[in-house]
Order: C-alpha cells, then structure tokens, then sequence
C-alpha cells in the first residue's frame, strides 16, 4: 500500500437489526473514504445511524444487529469479512475508538497505570517499565498534569473531563493508523475540549492518522475536519469539503442544520429549528426519509432519490438541492 492510498473505505455499508418488530436499516448504503493524515466529520442528529457506522467499522455491533453488506476496507483488508481474531488483532493497536463515555474504556476497579499498561503489553513485546514510560507520556499529551501521580490513581479520583482524557489517551497509545471518534469531546468543557481537537489535528498531522469524528455539533466539525458526510435516516445526504457543506449547503437537511446552530440566530427572536422529528427507522415514509419535514418536498420525493452530484465533487440525496447560498 502507498502513502497515497486511503487509510478507509466504506463501501454500500448496510447495518441492520432484527428486531421483534421488524428490521431496522440502522445503516443503510453508506459510503465514504478517509485519506492519510485526514480527518472526516460525521454529522447528523440522534438516530442518523452515525454511531452504529463507527461501531460497525471496529467490529463491535451486537446481536440482533450484524453488517448485512458492503466492504470495510482497513488499509486494503476487508474487515466485513475478517474472522473476529484478524479484527481483534488490529483493534486498539492500528485502530482505535474513543467513546462519548469514559467508562466503556476504563475497568473502576483497576488503577490507570494497569489499565493502560495492559493496553501497551496486550499488543506489543515491552516490558513493563517501557509500557509505564509510554503510559506516562500519552497521559502527558493529552494535558492530564503530573502524570506519574495520576497513574496510581482509581478511575474515580478523577473528574468526568480527566476521565475522557485517560480514555483519549489510551486510545493513542500505539499510535494506530485510524481513530473513531464517537462524539468523546461533548462532556469537556470547551477550554479541554479546545486542547483535545489540536491533540488529535497534531497527531494526524505528524503522524498521518486517519481520524473518523462523529458528532452532531457542527461548530467542533468546522475547526476540525476536511471533509465532511451529513447523515439522516440511516443514510448520508450530502458529502465534501468541510468548507463547501458548511459555506454552501445543498441538501435542505444540512441548510436545516446549519440554521440551527444558535451563532447564527438572530439575538431576542426564537431559535430556528428543523420542524418534525427524526422518523422511527422502523417506520420511514415513503420516497426521500427527510420529506416530511422538508419545505421543499414534492411528489417526485415519493421516490427514494439516488446518489446525484448537482455540483462536482458534492454527491447529495435530494430531488430538489439548494443551489443557492445559505440564507
């Protein structure tokens, strides 16, 4: 593989869950790629299937739910059809994931220099005064001060924030090629949450890690990534540049989004929001999923619309793209 080469590529993914009653598309034909040293943003509102698209990259969908389609290509390898071991092997080494809840990385009963000292000897042949030294330094980047002091510690001697920054930095332990980021900045305040997002653009700058951001706050995704995809419904409705989705929205979902962020209301009138609510992904109307809360919705949106580029290199779902600027 050349430097060149895409660190991911997701193609036609499909994740569903059989459930009672029916099944759920929780992902369905999703698409995208991150280059080398990239960082992607992946936006939308609870229920767009964002964290499942993470999850079901690193391997970790439950039952009743499974990757029905598609292909998970990890540096060339297909990780829809690697065995749980080819996956396990890579998970936590050369990809990482960092939750939006501390916890689900840290053991509560272990201390932080075990935790994170098993993480380095799980992986690599060091002995454990190596794997401390690395432990020691990751806890060190992530701005956590007196690092040795705080390696001795219990996770619940820490404050939510420190926590996050213990889970961020075990997840950078070994440098991997490719970090999914779901949502892990929302309970930081923004002075720490300011100093993670230039951890994590440091790190792909001089490492060339690939990092996939999934977040439903646009403002974190404009300082921080190249490009972006917009999911709704299970599927992604718009995709490019961070600069080009957020300066010039085709898709009246994303336009929606943007209107919504509260820098860009007028101060004394109501918030502008998305009228409606995501749709039940058991119950989806017919045609385009965003037709019922869209103002531009017609009768040819009683058909699912198909992948278009009504400008180059911007790929939409929509019958009816806002081809002029953001109001």
């Amino acid at each position: 593989m050349t430097d060149a080469a895409p660190t991911l590529v997701v193609e036609n993914l499909r994740t569903h869950f059989f459930t009672k009653a029916g099944v759920v598309k929780a992902v369905d034909d999703v698409s995208f790629t991150v280059g080398k040293g990239r960082i992607l943003g992946l936006v939308g509102e609870s229920g767009s299937g964002k964290s499942v698209t993470g999850f079901s990259i690193m391997g970790l969908v439950d039952a009743p739910g499974r990757v029905v389609g598609g292909r998970i290509l990890f540096r060339g390898e297909n990780l829809a059809e690697a065995s749980e071991e080819q996956v396990r092997r890579l998970r936590g080494s050369r990809i990482a994931m960092i939750f939006q809840d501390p916890m689900m990385t840290l053991n509560p009963v272990l201390r932080i220099d075990t935790q994170m000292i098993e993480a380095v000897q799980a992986h690599d042949s060091v002995d454990r005064e190596t794997a401390r030294r690395r432990a020691r330094d990751a806890l060190g980047k992530v701005g956590i001060p007196s690092p040795d002091e705080r390696l001795q510690a219990y996770p619940h001697q820490f404050s939510g924030g420190m926590r996050q920054r213990v889970a961020i930095a075990t997840a950078l332990l070994h440098k991997p090629d490719l970090i999914i980021c779901d949502e892990p900045t929302t309970a930081l305040d923004v002075t720490i949450q300011g100093q993670i997002l230039y951890e994590m653009q440091k790190l792909c700058r001089d490492s060339g890690t690939s990092l996939v951001w999934i977040t439903h706050d646009l403002s974190v995704i404009a300082g921080l990534a190249d490009e972006v995809c917009v999911m709704y419904a299970g599927r992604i409705v718009e995709a490019g540049t961070v600069d080009e989705v957020l300066d010039r929205p085709l898709h009246p979902y994303t336009l929606g989004l943007i209107g919504s962020v509260p820098s860009r209301n007028v101060r004394g009138r109501p918030l502008a929001q998305i009228p409606g609510m995501t749709p039940s992904l058991l119950g989806l109307p017919a045609g385009c999923a965003f037709r019922t809360r869209c103002g531009r919705a017609d009768d040819a949106c009683l058909i699912t619309p198909e992948i278009s580029a009504p400008l180059p290199d911007r790929p939409i779902r929509c019958f009816h793209p806002v081809l002029a600027g953001p109001a």
